[in-house]
């Protein structure tokens, strides 16, 4: 049973999709959903996402360095990419693992049209793990686990 701290906050669409800057992400024309340049929610994941813990540290640098030009600042999606903390990707319906598999082969646009993700070689699965660590944190936080 999934507890919601903030109910109906979300309601933008989005895929979980790792990336690097300029290579993975492959805008298309008026994406289907994309999320408005910066929002409501945006606003509030960026506010949650400058007081994260210390222990989150590592897991927030990879992700600016690897997947933030796609993926916003706070995994909250820009024209590019969609935002990675949305309740499609919560950890029941997208296990840990997919998020190794995506930067391992890449991913197919199967739930937006942002195009589709390139493999990244670059990123270690340790990396990934690192990242997801961190993008679950954002996730508890607005009350998708």
């Amino acid at each position: 049973m999934r507890k919601r701290t903030t109910p109906g906050l979300w309601t933008v669409g989005a895929a979980l999709l790792l990336s690097l800057p300029g290579t993975a992400c492959t805008p298309e024309p008026e994406p289907q959903s994309a999320p408005a340049p910066v929002d409501e929610i945006q606003v509030v994941l960026r506010g949650i996402a400058a007081t994260s813990p210390p222990e989150m540290a590592q897991g927030k640098e990879l992700f600016a360095q690897n997947c933030s030009v796609c993926h916003g600042p706070a995994g909250d999606g820009t024209t590019q990419g969609p935002p990675l903390v949305h309740i499609i990707y919560e950890p029941n319906h997208h296990a840990d693992a997919a998020f190794i598999l995506a930067a391992r082969n890449g991913v197919r646009a199967h739930h937006w049209r942002f195009g589709d993700m390139a493999p990244l070689p670059d990123v270690t699965d340790e990396m990934v793990l690192e990242i997801v660590g961190y993008i679950r944190w954002l996730q508890r936080q607005v009350g998708i686990e």
